[in-house]
């Protein structure tokens, strides 16, 4: 039986709205580099389990990523990476933990602490680039 994350881990539309929001855009910035489309088609698009491999070429393309780092987005990559790459950023790996084994919060809430994580370590990166 699969488990949530398992499935979230193969929910395009979810990858394409992780990888927005990370890359600070909108529904409708999005919209705009996908040719024009509706915010509401966006967020259609994100909503979606499958995409074609031709759509999400395009949408990579408006993200300016590869379409294997689309498809191979996990929320689990990005905080490794961002651990391994940004030591001195002040977060480590047991302040990350105490988020994820909180078992009372549901997903939902799980997956905005994240985001709040990362949104706080852009910053600081943004930060330290315009130190140097």
């Amino acid at each position: 039986m699969e488990s949530i994350f398992e499935k979230l881990s193969y929910h395009k539309g979810r990858k394409v709205e992780r990888i927005r929001k990370l890359r600070g855009l909108s529904q409708a910035d999005l919209g705009e580099r996908l040719g024009g489309i509706t915010k509401q088609a966006v967020s259609k698009l994100e909503q979606s389990e499958n995409i074609s491999d031709e759509k999400l070429q395009q949408i990579a393309d408006a993200l300016e990523v590869t379409l294997e780092g689309l498809k191979g987005f996990s929320e689990e990559k990005v905080l490794y990476n961002t651990i391994n790459f940004y030591e001195n950023s002040g977060v480590n790996a047991s302040s990350i933990n105490a988020n994820v084994e909180n078992i009372n919060n549901p997903l939902k809430e799980t997956i905005e602490v994240f985001e709040r994580q990362l949104e706080k370590l852009r910053e600081e990166f943004i930060k330290v680039l315009k130190e140097k």
